[in-house]
């Protein structure tokens, strides 16, 4: 791999926000108002450097940045991976930029890569491979691959994973942690057996309540009594007809970084809980307490930016809230007055499904409705599209706005601070300039 480190999307507000907030925004003495008017000053040269004048630029957020002026290019290379933003190469990491998810279901290529620990070493025989089932259960037993083919009812779904930490880099104060901006999500269609038909057949006791899952992935220390992470989900989430036991990503087996040659796809929550290079599932009877399930958590009420939260008062992360992306055109697009725009993307909410989707050329002041489509099948993330308009030359951003199927909508920025960064759902946006 080669390259510089990845670097947070919010960079020039990392040190001093409130120095860089006060230096380009005239604030206004109201404390209760939001709203910030950039200083005469801090607009020409923004102007200047966006190449274009700003037609909204009054209706801006206080402490805004223009996507224009936020964006990096700098980028590690995988191989197979090309066009990724890599942000860690022990473990492997990487994102794609938002465009590069603008297929129907992603392809391996373009599918964000999360590790928590370093790969099986050596190649791996499908054939040799087997996974164990044991804890509360009447019939402990171990499963190859060929028994799993061969002794349960085959599905295939277009199922939608994000990692728990996509958003990251819009925390402020930062979180630890990979940097992730918008694209560690993908929707693959799955090819594999129910979990909860696996489980069924090896007969749940009264006291399952919880799963543990192990991968055979090795601890970054390579100390093979270590696991690099073990989450689980409710026995609920394990028996959902859509979490599955999977060997095939988009009709072919496995990618190697995506598990090879077996992996759990629990959609819809953190991909954390979709464990690869699958070799014990443990059921327990009370949470399960393997590594790492301590860490994918947040405050169970709001707390203030840099906060430190006791343990008990954090809540582990379960169905991930509704979002969106725009995924065509690539931000910076720069088109001719009096050309209509059309753009797409993708929209998706956890355990829920999508009901709205809206969209803004004028920093959220007025919003129209997109055409938003159905899903292929629960988990799937849902595809939109809409034609815009511009009134007049200059800068612009498009913003997506998703409302769940509960009533409840994007925010427009990044919503309550938490020490580990997670589940920023803050709307996605893309720079459009319109000339002469």
């Amino acid at each position: 791999m080669t390259g510089k480190k990845e670097r947070g999307l919010w960079e020039l507000y990392a040190k001093d926000p409130e120095k860089a907030d006060a230096e380009i925004w005239e604030r206004k003495p109201n404390p209760l108002s939001r709203r910030g008017f950039l200083k005469k000053t801090g607009l020409v040269t923004m102007a200047l450097t966006l190449g274009s004048q700003i037609p909204f630029f009054r209706n801006m957020p206080g402490g805004f940045i223009p996507l224009a002026l936020a964006e990096t290019n700098d980028k590690k290379i995988i191989e197979g991976k090309e066009g990724l933003i890599v942000l860690n190469d022990r473990p492997v990491n990487a994102e794609p930029p938002a465009h590069l998810l603008d297929d129907e279901f992603t392809p391996k290529e373009k599918h964000f890569v999360r590790n928590n620990g370093l790969p099986p070493e050596g190649k791996i025989d499908a054939n040799q491979w087997k996974f164990s089932i044991e804890g509360e259960v009447h019939k402990p037993f171990q499963l190859s691959l060929e028994d799993l083919k061969s002794k349960f009812k085959h599905h295939t779904y277009a199922l939608q994973i994000e990692c728990g930490g996509n958003g990251r880099a819009g925390y402020n104060p930062p979180a630890k942690g990979n940097q992730w901006k918008f694209g560690a999500v993908g929707c693959a269609k799955y090819k594999g057996v129910r979990l909860g038909d696996v489980l069924k057949a090896a007969e749940l006791k009264d006291s399952a309540v919880y799963t543990g899952y192990y991968g055979a992935d090795l601890h970054l220390s390579g100390n093979p009594d270590k696991a690099s992470i073990s989450r689980g989900t409710p026995i609920t989430k394990a028996l959902d007809d859509q979490t599955l036991i999977v060997w095939e990503m988009n009709g072919e087996p496995l990618p190697a970084l995506h598990g090879f040659p077996l992996r759990i796809i629990s959609p819809g929550w953190p991909a954390s809980a979709s464990p690869k290079w699958l070799k014990r599932i443990w059921v327990r009877d009370r949470i399960h307490d393997g590594m790492k399930m301590n860490k994918y958590r947040v405050p169970k009420y709001p707390v203030k930016p840099g906060a430190s939260v006791p343990m008990e008062d954090m809540a582990i992360i379960e169905s991930m809230p509704v979002k969106s992306l725009i995924t065509n055109p690539e931000t910076g697009i720069k088109i001719k007055l009096g050309n209509k725009l059309d753009i797409r993307g993708h929209a998706w909410a956890g355990d829920l499904s999508v009901q709205a989707l809206h969209v803004s050329i004028d920093f959220g002041q007025t919003w129209q409705k997109a055409d938003l489509k159905d899903p292929l099948n629960p988990y799937a993330w849902q595809n939109w599209n809409a034609t815009l308009q511009f009134p007049s030359q200059g800068y612009y951003e498009v913003w997506a706005r998703a409302t769940d199927s509960a009533g409840v909508m994007q925010p427009m920025v990044v919503p309550g601070w938490n020490p580990s960064g997670y589940i920023n759902n803050a709307m996605h946006r893309i720079a459009v300039t319109v000339s002469q």
